[in-house]
């Protein structure tokens, strides 16, 4: 089973242009993602797929396998099917730029998804991790997912998701970080359906999965550090880079 992790790295973020050019420590948030990425010794390949000189220029510097995007594309997921089309791959693992605490416990669980059937049944897993803080929870730019009793996604959603109609039920919360692992056959059939209304209400490309009748089989993992959406993320993600 031959595994890629591909690192989707577009410069013109909407909420925060840029941002993976940004420095952390001595190094752009982007060289952070790949660094780790590649130093979890999980993947055949790792390759960072994007729309800018900048930030292929940088990868590239340093020796990093970078490929650039040839057209727009409306996701991350998109920009890594183009990447990955041609190349022998069985899994492909989306691996965000804005992920630079990425840890190899973390991949390793995703990867079990599909390690003894090659795929199998699974065809989409991504990672949450146990929100604790009530201003993220209620923070729009942390995506929360709902899960069922076996841990395949229910929804996807910005706003507070289950919403606490009875304050007597405890409620656990869970982030969605934007880590996917997908076969290679799913991902290209991805490309091909149209964005659909809930992942243009919301903004969040898994809910194409969902609203085409795929499953998202969720691993919970534990604190994967800071994933920078905002100016006050990277302030965040500085204090947490300087305290390990």
């Amino acid at each position: 089973m031959k595994k890629i992790a591909v690192i989707p790295a577009r410069y013109a973020a909407s909420r925060f242009p840029g941002k993976l050019m940004q420095l952390l420590g001595n190094k752009p948030v982007i060289r952070h993602t790949y660094d780790n990425t590649v130093a979890t010794a999980l993947f055949d390949e790792v390759w960072v797929a994007t729309d800018s000189e900048i930030i292929f220029n940088e990868i590239k510097s340093h020796e990093g396998n970078v490929v650039m995007s040839t057209r727009f594309h409306e996701s991350g997921s998109d920009r890594i099917a183009e990447a990955v089309k041609d190349m022998d791959a069985d899994i492909i693992v989306n691996v965000q730029g804005d992920e630079p605490f990425v840890q190899r416990n973390a991949l390793e669980k995703l990867l079990e998804v599909f390690k003894n059937t090659s795929g199998g049944n699974a065809q989409v897993a991504s990672l949450m991790q146990l929100m604790q803080d009530q201003e993220n929870i209620d923070d729009p730019n942390y995506v929360k997912v709902a899960v069922d009793k076996n841990s395949l996604a229910l929804f996807f959603s910005r706003s507070v998701i289950p919403f606490p109609r009875s304050r007597e039920t405890a409620i656990n919360y869970y982030e969605h970080i934007g880590v996917y692992a997908f076969t290679k056959n799913i991902l290209l059939a991805f490309t091909q359906w149209p964005q659909t209304p809930l992942e243009r209400a919301e903004k969040i490309e898994c809910l194409r999965y969902l609203e085409n009748g795929i499953s998202i089989k969720m691993i919970l993992v534990d604190y994967m550090g800071i994933e920078i959406d905002t100016p006050e993320d990277l302030v965040k993600a500085a204090k947490f880079f300087s305290g390990n």
